[in-house]
C-alpha cells in the first residue's frame, strides 16, 4: 500500500526540513520527484541523498514567486515526463504582529507563500487537465485556524493556501483532480534550530522546551510524520479524499484546553 510506483511528483521546497522528508519518503515508495528549490545547490545534495538511497529525482532552480520562471521549469519538465503529483511546500515564516509588519515584509510573505502556491496552481491544472486528472497537496499550518501569537502575516499567508485547497478541490471535481491540505503545528527542522539561535542566544534548550511542550502530546513532529501523511494523500489508497485540511498537531488544535 501506499506505493508511488510509476508516478512522478513535483515538491516545491524540497530540498530541506519537511519537503525534504516528503521528496525521500515519495522516492523510497517509486515515485519519481522533481525538487524544485531556490537554493539549486541545496536541491542537488537533496538529489545526491536520493540517488543514493537507490531512488531517482532531479533538481531544479525555482523562485516560486516569479511566475514566468514557474511556468518555464513546470512547462520544461512536463514536455519531458508528464507528472502526477504536485506538493506545495515551499513557503517562508515571519514573526510580528499587524502594527510591527512592514510593508516590505508583508509583501515578502504574500508573494512567496500566497502568490507562489498560486504560480504553481496555474502552472501545473493545465497539465493535469490534460492528462485526466492529478493530485495536489498544500502545506498550510495549523496557524491558517488557531491564533498564534506574533504570526500575523505567516498566519494570513496560510489562511489563503487553506481557502485555496478549497476553491481547487471544488472547481475541478469533474475533471478527475484531488485538493486537499495538511496543517501541521510545530515541527522539529533545521528551520526552528537557526530560529532559536537567532532569537534566543544561550536559552535554545529552554526555549525548545517551552516549544516543545505547547504540544498536548509533549513534543514536536518529526519531518518523517508529516511526509508519511503526505505520502497517504498523494497515493491512489486516498483516492476519495478531496477538500480537506488534516491537522497533524499532537492535539494542539482540539486538546489544548
Amino acid at each position: 500500500m501506499f506505493r508511488l510506483d510509476h508516478k512522478v511528483a513535483l515538491v516545491t521546497g524540497g530540498a530541506s526540513g519537511i519537503g525534504l522528508a516528503i521528496s525521500r519518503m515519495f522516492a523510497r515508495q517509486g515515485a519519481y520527484v522533481h525538487i524544485l528549490e531556490l537554493n539549486v545547490e541545496q536541491a542537488q545534495r537533496a538529489v545526491d541523498e536520493i540517488r543514493a538511497e537507490g531512488g531517482q529525482a532531479e533538481a531544479h532552480a525555482v523562485d516560486i514567486a516569479q511566475q514566468a520562471v514557474v511556468l518555464g521549469a513546470i512547462n520544461e519538465i512536463a514536455a519531458r515526463q508528464p507528472f502526477h503529483i504536485l506538493v506545495n511546500n515551499a513557503g517562508i515564516a515571519h514573526v510580528g504582529k499587524a502594527h510591527t509588519t512592514p510593508e516590505a515584509d508583508f509583501d515578502r510573505i504574500v508573494n512567496v507563500n500566497i502568490k507562489g502556491v498560486y504560480n504553481c496552481l496555474y502552472a501545473t491544472i493545465p497539465h493535469f487537465l490534460a492528462a485526466g486528472g492529478g493530485v495536489i497537496l498544500n502545506m498550510v499550518s495549523i496557524a491558517a485556524t488557531v491564533g498564534i501569537p506574533d504570526r500575523f502575516a505567516y498566519s494570513t499567508s496560510k489562511g489563503a493556501v487553506y481557502t485555496m485547497t478549497l476553491s481547487v478541490a471544488k472547481d475541478y471535481l469533474a475533471e478527475g483532480i484531488r485538493c486537499n491540505s495538511i496543517s501541521p503545528a510545530r515541527v522539529h527542522t533545521p528551520f526552528v534550530d537557526g530560529f532559536l539561535a537567532k532569537n534566543y542566544p544561550g536559552q535554545e534548550k529552554e526555549m525548545f522546551e517551552k516549544l516543545s511542550k505547547t504540544q498536548p502530546i509533549g513534543r514536536m513532529a518529526k519531518p518523517d510524520e508529516i511526509a508519511g501523511l503526505a505520502l497517504y494523500l498523494c497515493s491512489d489508497e486516498a483516492a476519495f479524499i478531496t477538500g480537506c485540511d488534516y491537522l497533524i498537531d499532537g492535539g494542539f488544535e482540539k486538546l489544548n484546553n
